[in-house]
């Protein structure tokens, strides 16, 4: 959802915001320092601090920032940049800003919206985050559907412009989307035409923007070292990734399996595709 959260955010935002701004609102990202200083250009267009933010205190996801962090900060969190784009956006549209994580907010019912049109589902499950901020839970194929929807933004009404901004903003900053040794930002990189965005409990979902589709795979236990191979199998069987890019992520799409610290085999990937 992270993209129609940020399309919301950068609404309200205006202007001021620019490809950045809107790739790090976009993200989960490692909590690298590239990933906080734009993070903290987000909070400087209100202009307000780390204090804003009302997610929780995480650790970076990328291990050697992580060795170095010391402690878990908020700034670090993966959703750090989501959480700055809210804030920033309550204040510039008059809203509350210390309550910008409850489900009745104005822009949490401007989220809630927008996630009705982009997946077609009017009554999405309403609970909390992870990071504190309502979360949506709809079926898989509204998932798929909304991702279809962004590369036709249109379908979103007068947010259509901004949807715009979230989705090309991601193709032209994929590092802040993820960051080092990151599926998303990898599999950006290597394929034009792709918006790639991992959720948690193994959730991956991709929008193929020229042909206008959408695809999204769930593990159902929320084991994450299945979901991107699928995700990329699924990719290359519908001809939206070339071979040569498949071969560049090729860790991703068979990945190793260790054993005593050795490799011992590697993740196969075995699925049937069919069109209805």
């Amino acid at each position: 959802m992270k993209p129609v959260q940020a399309a919301v955010s950068l609404s309200a935002i205006g202007e001021a915001a620019d490809a950045r701004h809107a790739a790090i609102m976009c993200a989960s990202h490692n909590g690298e320092t590239v990933h906080v200083r734009a993070m903290r250009r987000v909070l400087a267009l209100g202009p307000l601090d780390a204090s804003a933010l009302r997610n929780p205190p995480g650790w970076p996801l990328d291990a050697a920032t992580m060795a170095r962090a010391g402690e878990p900060t908020r700034e670090r969190h993966n959703c750090s940049g989501k959480h700055a784009g809210m804030a920033v956006a309550s204040l510039h549209a008059g809203w509350n800003v210390d309550s910008y994580l409850r489900a009745r907010h104005p822009l949490q019912q401007r989220v809630l919206r927008a996630v009705v049109a982009g997946t077609g589902c009017e009554t999405p499950l309403v609970g909390v985050d992870g990071c504190g901020v309502p979360v949506h839970g709809v079926p898989l194929a509204a998932m798929a559907t909304l991702y279809a929807r962004l590369s036709r933004p249109e379908r979103f009404g007068d947010l259509a412009h901004f949807v715009r901004s979230a989705t090309s903003a991601m193709r032209e900053e994929p590092y802040l989307v993820a960051g080092r040794r990151r599926l998303d930002t990898e599999l950006m990189q290597a394929a034009d035409g792709i918006v790639s965005k991992v959720g948690a409990e193994a959730l991956a979902c991709a929008a193929m923007l020229d042909p206008g589709l959408g695809v999204a795979v769930k593990v159902e236990d929320g084991g994450e070292r299945a979901a991107g191979p699928v995700m990329l199998t699924v990719l290359g069987r519908l001809g939206a990734i070339p071979s040569r890019a498949l071969h560049r992520l090729d860790r991703y799409v068979s990945p190793w399996v260790t054993g005593g610290g050795n490799r011992v085999g590697r993740l196969q990937v075995e699925l049937d595709l069919s069109r209805d």
